[in-house]
């Protein structure tokens, strides 16, 4: 079960980051480990902005939809996860955590993807 599951994520990463440079984003990098805390699905730049994106892939609705998959725990450790990632790489520009949202049909076949810029905000 893992196995599939780690293929429907990959695929959806993959997914994620075809859409994300059709929007004119530069992929910069994907599954990155930050400081043994966790790990960024795609680091991206868009125009001037740093971008985390975390992407979320579902098959229908059984289990959910993407959008519910990320509890503010999750929110949480993605905004401080950017946090250290640019202290630890000197940006000093604009950052932000976006998400991406793919359901698939089927495993095979994709239904829709969906951007949500600067998702989550947190004040530390």
């Amino acid at each position: 079960m893992a196995t599939g599951k780690r293929s429907l994520g990959s695929r959806g990463e993959e997914i994620a980051a075809r859409y994300l440079q059709s929007l004119g984003y530069e992929i910069i990098a994907r599954n990155v480990h930050i400081s043994r805390l966790g790990e960024m699905d795609i680091v991206a730049r868009d125009g001037d902005v740093l971008a985390f994106v975390e992407v979320r892939t579902r098959v229908g609705e059984r289990f959910g939809s993407p959008e519910e998959s990320v509890g503010i725990r999750k929110q949480r450790k993605l905004l401080l996860l950017g946090q250290i990632y640019v202290q630890e790489n000197g940006w000093e520009g604009p950052w932000r955590v976006d998400f991406v949202a793919v359901r698939m049909k089927d495993p095979e076949h994709l239904s829709d993807v969906r951007l949500y810029k600067d998702a989550f905000r947190y004040e530390f």
